[in-house]
């Protein structure tokens, strides 16, 4: 379709007394088909299309744009952008006559990073001889200043995702590496301390009174503790290292149990108090047990920790739409808005002495077996972890194919 040539409407407006009315009908009409005809193509691509007066006052948006911002087109024409999408300072970015681009994060209708750029238009660009004549000044377009001004959006959130995966990924091989630095250094000197207690054992068996007891006591204590940090090592190890779950259906309250019991002595020394609000007859689901009590375990570590002495941690499991859910509610300090979104981070940690290690490999292992974490938090009060995990085997979920121009 042949656009009208520059200085076509000026024309047009000039000599329209002198126009006969089905000639002037024509033009109107060509007029209105044309404006259609971009209007359906600017509402069929995928970016945002804003248009505003010097002012910030919307003059066109396409249904990308409303899309999303959550706008409605009616109510959004003739308003300041600024009004309609709130800490867009509007003002700041027409304050140049230059191509502006910005990233920004928007948290309505859907949380999403969305990259735009501002493009302002001048009236030569539309007509070459319009900065020869007289124009309101609102338009600001006299000496051939923008007559308005363009925003183009575009999504950027799967961009950013994949950023984001893939340093995480980066981050994760070297941790990888530095776990199994570690846990090779560490299982020297438990292996000696192992043998060193076997030879002390046989000396307590030589000896005779009241002290051998006490001594057998201390013995068996520390050989215990040996076994647990054992424990903890290789399954640190199996947490971190890249492994394919061994997939079996299991009882997940049982598992619960399990890791709870297992650090039932360090929340007693802390005087934290565990409520277990596991419900009966949840379906077995299948997941690595191991891999699995090591998520709990983490989780339960991180929240008795994060309690002063007193604390209350809830534990609750129930079945909802296909998912069984593990929730662990403690009444620490919470976390804050501003290191919710880095707890996953590998290193990032609160606590003095923590590693940072402990939720990122959770939601590693969680996300191995189709599931995902949840955080809430209210701080000064609390943090919940949630864990959902699928009835079903779902880590891999097929989409429904493309439908055909024919099925529309």
């Amino acid at each position: 379709m042949e656009s009208p040539k520059p200085g076509f409407l000026d024309k047009l407006i000039g000599r329209i007394s002198r126009v006969p009315p089905e000639e002037a009908q024509a033009h109107l009409v060509r007029l209105v088909r044309e404006k259609g005809f971009f209007e359906t193509i600017f509402n069929s691509i995928h970016e945002g299309i804003i248009v505003c007066d010097p002012r910030g006052r919307i003059t066109y948006l396409n249904d990308a744009a409303c899309a999303l911002f959550g706008l409605d087109r009616a109510k959004s024409l003739g308003r300041r952008l600024s009004e309609r999408v709130r800490g867009l300072a509007w003002d700041e970015l027409a304050q140049s006559d230059r191509l502006i681009s910005r990233d920004m994060q928007i948290f309505y209708p859907q949380q999403r990073f969305l990259n735009f750029y501002v493009v302002p238009l001048r009236p030569d660009e539309f007509d070459p001889a319009a900065t020869a004549k007289p124009v309101d000044e609102a338009a600001r377009d006299a000496q051939g200043r923008p007559l308005s001004y363009a925003m183009i959006v575009r999504d950027i959130t799967e961009t950013r995702r994949n950023a984001e995966e893939t340093i995480e990924s980066e981050r994760f091989n070297a941790l990888t590496l530095l776990a199994a630095g570690v846990a090779h250094e560490l299982g020297n000197p438990l292996n000696s301390l192992h043998i060193h207690l076997q030879l002390m054992e046989r000396k307590i068996r030589k000896l005779e009174g009241p002290h051998r007891s006490a001594l057998e006591e201390e013995v068996r204590v520390a050989r215990d503790e040996i076994r647990r940090l054992d424990f903890i090592v290789t399954q640190f190890l199996r947490a971190v290292r890249p492994s394919i779950p061994q997939m079996q259906r299991e009882d997940v309250n049982s598992v619960v149990r399990e890791a709870v019991s297992f650090l039932a002595s360090e929340l007693e020394d802390r005087g934290v108090l565990v409520e277990l609000e596991l419900a009966e007859g949840l379906p077995p689901i299948l997941f690595d047990r191991d891999q699995m009590k090591q998520a709990f375990y983490n989780v339960v570590k991180n929240a008795g920790q994060a309690m002063k002495t007193g604390g209350v941690l809830r534990v609750r499991t129930e079945a909802a739409s296909g998912m069984v859910l593990i929730s662990f509610e403690d009444n620490g300090g919470g976390i804050s808005a501003d290191n919710l979104s880095k707890v996953f981070d590998p290193y990032f940690t609160t606590k003095s002495s923590g590693t940072g290690l402990g939720l990122m490999i959770v939601r590693r292992i969680v996300r191995e077996h189709g599931g995902e974490v949840g955080l809430q938090s209210d701080e000064g009060r609390g943090l919940t972890v949630t864990i959902r995990l699928p009835t079903s085997d779902r880590r891999v979920q097929m989409l429904e194919a493309p439908r055909t121009p024919a099925e529309d």
